[in-house]
């Protein structure tokens, strides 16, 4: 699962953005073969005399993703990973003038459940069967 906290000062992202911003994320996971339902993104409000950076308030937006469900071990694979999260959140912080700061934290699968269950491991026939019942199926 990847669990995205989006803290943004106030009045950053309207409704339409949020709906936009959590598909776009929802997308890039399920290109990569994990069900959509993984995917959660939390937006949190903070106001704008309440968000500071180097000691100044100012728009900004810092987001921590914990990954759950895939982990990389490769280097390069996570910094191509990273990289590629920055393309994707780039045209709702810093392409509109906004700082942005982010980070992934990757959890190890097995101290993770969902629906009282853990995980199917990628790639089995359970895990695509979760991903065509976009829910979590009894095993």
């Amino acid at each position: 699962m990847p669990l995205w906290h989006i803290y943004h000062t106030a009045d950053t992202f309207t409704a339409a953005d949020k709906q936009s911003f959590a598909k776009d994320i929802t997308d890039y996971y399920a290109r990569f073969g994990l069900p959509e339902f993984y995917a959660v993104a939390l937006f949190h409000e903070v106001p704008a005399d309440s968000f500071y950076v180097g000691g100044v308030a100012i728009p900004a937006v810092r987001i921590t993703i914990d990954h759950l469900a895939r982990q990389l071990d490769d280097p390069v694979m996570r910094k191509r990973m990273t990289e590629r999260l920055h393309d994707l959140i780039a045209p709702y912080t810093h392409d509109r003038g906004l700082h942005l700061e982010f980070n992934v934290t990757e959890v190890p699968r097995d101290t993770w459940m969902i629906a009282g269950q853990f995980p199917p491991l990628p790639g089995t026939d359970t895990e695509r069967g979760w991903v065509e019942a976009n829910k979590p199926l009894p095993y």
